[in-house]
């Protein structure tokens, strides 16, 4: 069984949605990575405003 070559659009085309992926991918490690500081950090209590209830 033959296949037929990629044309030159579709080759070009996968490698523009692989670099597309590659920053996406790269974009939540950041936010995940910045999340994660701001939540283990020592201060993220401190720096929560505080809840009052109404009584």
């Amino acid at each position: 069984m033959n296949f037929q070559p990629e044309h030159e659009l579709h080759r070009r085309r996968k490698g523009r949605n692989t670099g597309v992926g590659l920053v996406l991918a790269a974009l939540i490690v950041i936010v995940f990575g910045l999340t994660y500081v701001k939540v283990t950090s020592q201060g993220f209590r401190d720096s929560a405003p505080a809840v009052q209830e109404a009584g």
